[in-house]
């Protein structure tokens, strides 16, 4: 086809200006709000356009830039873009966490995470190293009684193989200030801290130059419920913070930063975090430049990803599997350059060999068969993400302004300023989980009522110890876990003897609404783990009351529409509650008129959308005796 048919061709479909798309949107709402309807209200402090368009692209300086060029918001791989596949371990003895390594690293992962505060001379860390390539295969340290004592172990492990230490690639996780957050205190004092850190950087430039010394832990944010503007603004912080305290010692900022490496957890916030990593390489390159590098390698930084624990669940635990696929295709996209998929049990209990297996393998589906290894930037000039990626950095920026204002990293974490606001946002996520704006499927929405899991556990999260502490520790919380203590303590009331609770759905009268009000019934009260009993719809009030007492059902749900209501819901309650052993009556909706007329009858409660599902099953879960 020549130039001439082309422009003919694509003639027939002239540009449509955003105006006419606003007008026609308008048109389809038909008087809606615009803003309610469509704009979406994030948790980081801004709102979403339900499209975007090439204008919207106006003003974003680093649009420009290619993959491996500054800012680096498209990462730093020209070719490819091919992530390190990473597994962690954690088993305390080294022989038997070295087997497992092996055999991951036989079965293709790229890299290791040991958890080595039990490593202490060289032969444990011989016995942890058996086997394995170092110079192919990353080394990542996550746990240490003292990062000097194991990287001096290393260093020597790495020497009596061969000097060549600049093939070697792997990190410290030595984070004094995560250490801080999550102890409330200095393992030792942040003085000796930077000491420490001197000592790691020196050494790791002179004998390991491509090993990560200092491991910033977003991580720890994430999972203690904080946003992804927060989580980016304090992880900067917290870097900014060592480089500020190591230059003052008299290193350059090319001494430090390439050495050091962020850890971000990733949520199932499919886009936004996809942009929160773009993001992250756009400030740590403005941060950085501040300190007038002169090495390029000193603008990039190595950013680690793994799967959030925040929104994983105990209770229908295969689902964590759909979550963090979508997790690893947000690291993969957003150009990680090494990604850990936690096994979806991780939650509850030691991942077994197939939970180990699935979440390795989870990451070469990715690449062998999503080919998400093959695409530079894949995410690259979407208007959608890159104006995330903008927004995200334009916030989390100024909050880490607001935090250098303040004193910097540490005199916010002293102040309690960084914990206050990490706890204002958990608790915004967890009202929504509560009122189930958020939803986490098998736990407060759609529970198998079958299952249990009480006997399946080994570790949990929800088991924190409380203990006094100079500073305000950031405590760790995933998002089911309130709602998988009161499904435990049901199933804890049934192991010792106690008769599981029952609802009895007291269906009658409009047969669209008795079944949409049924199903939402049977999942309210799913959620705490009891038995369910539905009907087809009854005739009559005497036949669904008969039917009610004999299933000696400790909770009974009318389920009908608002007007017929009006009409049984008195009756239905005159002929139910008499006698000892009457059961709680329950209506499903709010009849905002007939609140009073209904609670005068002995109806009890009220279950609506709108109703705070967490304390509501408390309050049953009282009335029961089972808490």
């Amino acid at each position: 086809m020549g130039n001439n048919e082309q422009t003919k061709l694509f003639s027939e479909f002239p540009p449509v200006p955003t105006s006419a798309w606003e007008e026609k949107i308008l048109a389809d709402l038909k008087g809606a709000d615009y803003s309610k309807k469509l704009i979406s209200k994030t948790g980081e402090g801004f709102d979403v356009k339900p499209y975007y368009r090439a204008e919207d692209l106006a003003g974003l300086e680093y649009l420009n830039a290619l993959p491996d060029e500054s800012p680096f918001v498209r990462g730093v791989r020209k070719n490819n873009n091919d992530w390190i596949v990473r597994q962690d371990f954690s088993t305390s003895d080294p022989g038997e966490t070295n087997a497992l390594a092996v055999d991951a690293i036989a079965k293709g992962v790229d890299a290791i995470g040991f958890k080595v505060r039990e490593v202490t001379t060289q032969r444990q860390m011989s016995q942890l190293l058996a086997g394995i390539d170092f110079y192919k295969t990353g080394i990542n340290f996550t746990s240490s009684h003292s990062y000097p004592a194991t990287l001096d172990l290393f260093v020597y492990e790495v020497g009596h193989f061969g000097d060549e230490g600049e093939k070697v690639r792997g990190s410290l996780n030595f984070d004094p200030i995560g250490y801080l957050l999550q102890h409330g205190n200095f393992y030792n004092t942040w003085e000796h801290n930077l000491f420490e850190a001197e000592y790691l950087v020196k050494t790791v430039k002179e004998k390991l130059p491509f090993f990560k010394a200092i491991t910033v832990n977003g991580h720890y944010f994430q999972n203690a419920g904080s946003s992804l503007v927060q989580e980016l603004a304090f992880s900067l912080a917290a870097a900014n913070e060592y480089l500020a305290g190591l230059t003052d010692k008299g290193l350059s900022v090319d001494d430090i930063a390439p050495y050091m490496q962020l850890s971000l957890d990733i949520s199932s916030d499919y886009f936004m975090e996809i942009a929160k990593l773009r993001a992250a390489r756009l400030l740590w390159t403005r941060m950085v430049e501040q300190y007038k590098p002169s090495r390029k390698e000193s603008l990039t930084i190595f950013i680690h990803s793994a799967t959030s624990l925040w929104n994983k669940s105990m209770y229908d635990p295969y689902v964590n599997m759909l979550r963090t696929t979508t997790e690893g295709m947000s690291a993969a996209i957003g150009t990680a350059d090494s990604v850990t998929i936690r096994p979806f049990d991780a939650s509850f209990r030691e991942p077994d060999e197939i939970s180990s297996r699935i979440s390795r393998n989870q990451q070469f589906v990715l690449k062998e068969e999503s080919y998400l290894d093959k695409i530079v930037d894949p995410a690259g000039g979407s208007y959608y993400i890159e104006n995330l990626t903008h927004a995200i950095a334009h916030h989390a920026w100024d909050l880490f302004k607001e935090v250098e204002n303040r004193g910097g990293m540490i005199a916010c974490i002293k102040s309690g300023f960084i914990q206050d606001e990490v706890e204002r946002s958990r608790n915004l996520k967890a009202t929504d989980i509560a009122l189930r704006k958020t939803v986490i499927l098998g736990t407060n929405q759609y529970p198998n009522i079958h299952e249990t899991i009480a006997d399946k556990i080994t570790c949990s999260a929800a088991e924190t110890k409380t203990t006094a502490t100079p500073y305000k520790k950031l405590v760790p919380f995933r998002g089911a876990q309130p709602f998988e203590q009161i499904r435990l303590a049901t199933e804890r009331y049934v192991n010792i003897g106690h008769k599981r609770p029952v609802v009895f759905l007291f269906t009658m009268g409009n047969l669209a609404m008795l079944r949409a009000r049924a199903g939402f019934s049977a999942n309210f009260f799913g959620c705490a783990g009891y038995d369910i009993i539905d009907n087809q719809g009854f005739g009559t009030i005497e036949e669904g009351v008969a039917a009610a007492k004999a299933s000696q059902a400790e909770i009974v749900v009318v389920c009908s529409s608002d007007d017929d209501n009006i009409l049984i819901v008195p009756d239905i309650a005159r002929q139910l509650l008499q006698g000892e052993d009457k059961p709680v009556l329950v209506v499903a909706g709010y009849p905002h008129d007939q609140i009073e007329r209904f609670k005068a009858a002995g109806v009890s409660e009220f279950i609506h959308i709108r109703s705070n599902l967490l304390e509501t099953l408390k309050q049953f879960q009282e009335r029961l005796g089972i808490l």
